[in-house]
């Protein structure tokens, strides 16, 4: 498909999708949103790709919701209109999805970068949670996400007092899982996604889903749940090639079935 708001390209088994509205430093609308959830779903449901990467540019990965679009709504024009929803969309696709940050990650643009399963970034990237400073809160994950990366306190001044990170900061913190030169950002990004390309689809999907469930049930619910799962995936060709391979010393061949 061709969208306004976004670029769409495959590297191999890694879809890339590009914010594209430089003028707004990527500021997120209600378009470019929808755009990017519709990309993604295509990427995942295409048998070919087998991770995805969500890149801005060197200078922003996504520096906010775009707030010309929501400065003069009313609480039942939110409710309905349910911008945020999208971002909680993002937690059902299946394949991993990697963000790739330069420069600027604010607001709704690090609540999408929180939103995914891994963070690159690089040097110049800076992350932050400014919505008091325009009298509201973050309202697409911030305040439940960002404590479970970082930590309360360290939630609390970024939500409450404004505090950005940098990137080293966030390594530091585990936030990203690696940090380089602003010219490496987007090909460090797409070679870990190309990595996991590689790996066995099913098994890959299914340890993602169990990871993210981490965060939302009781420990021994997921503990019981994950032996399920473990014990299901000896149904698949791809269990049976893996073994065979390792055993056989060669590389394996994955069907992603």
């Amino acid at each position: 498909m061709t969208y306004t708001h976004i670029l769409t390209e495959t590297r191999g088994r890694v879809g890339l999708l590009t914010l594209n509205r430089p003028q707004a430093l990527n500021a997120l609308n209600h378009a470019l949103l929808t755009e990017l959830m519709d990309a993604l779903s295509a990427f995942d449901a295409d048998e070919q790709v087998r991770a995805m990467v969500i890149a801005g540019s060197q200078r922003a990965f996504a520096a906010g919701a775009d707030i010309r679009e929501m400065s003069d709504k009313t609480v039942q024009q939110m409710m309905d209109s349910d911008p945020t929803a999208i971002f909680g969309r993002i937690r059902s696709i299946r394949k991993p999805v990697i963000a790739a940050v330069s420069g600027w990650a604010l607001g709704g643009g690090f609540e999408l970068a929180l939103s995914c399963d891994m963070i690159v970034a690089s040097e110049s990237a800076r992350f932050g949670l400014p919505e008091v400073t325009i009298g509201v809160m973050p309202g697409a994950g911030g305040t439940q996400r960002l404590p479970r990366a970082v930590g309360k306190v360290l939630a609390m001044e970024m939500v409450l007092n404004n505090r950005n990170l940098s990137a080293q900061e966030a390594l530091q913190l585990g936030l990203v899982n690696r940090v380089v030169p602003p010219e490496r950002f987007l090909d460090e990004a797409l070679s870990l996604a190309a990595q996991i390309a590689d790996r066995a689809p099913l098994a890959v999907q299914a340890a993602k889903q169990m990871i993210l469930q981490t965060y939302e049930r009781p420990l021994g619910e997921g503990l019981e749940e994950e032996r399920l799962v473990f014990y299901n995936l000896f149904a698949s060709e791809d269990q049976k090639e893996g073994m065979t391979a390792f055993l056989e010393k060669r590389a394996p061949v994955w069907k992603g079935q």
